[in-house]
């Protein structure tokens, strides 16, 4: 059997503003190891008055291994969210 790699640090994948409105919280997904596990976090980061980003508690840690999952859920949301009318064009970004 063929091990898998180990992230020897945190990858962040994709980061965005949690609101138009409120520069000072954003949702970020990164790709993590923990006790020897790959794990997806998508958690929300907020920005002291000190300009630093800190982790809040408020986010999900998932095991790879369940990212297609999420994945097909996430599709589906989107789906339904256009065909309800929800969002504006097809990628539906933040006004």
């Amino acid at each position: 059997m063929t091990e898998r790699p180990i992230l020897a640090e945190t990858l962040v994948v994709a980061k965005f503003w949690k609101s138009p409105r409120n520069k000072a919280q954003h949702v970020r997904l990164d790709l993590s190891e923990f006790k020897g596990h790959a794990l997806l976090n998508i958690r929300i980061w907020s920005t002291g008055t000190d300009g630093i980003d800190r982790p809040t508690p408020k986010g999900i840690a998932l095991t790879v291994r369940r990212l297609p999952e999420l994945a097909a859920a996430v599709a589906a949301a989107l789906a339904k969210a256009q065909e309800l009318g929800l969002l504006d064009g097809p990628a539906g970004g933040d006004e």
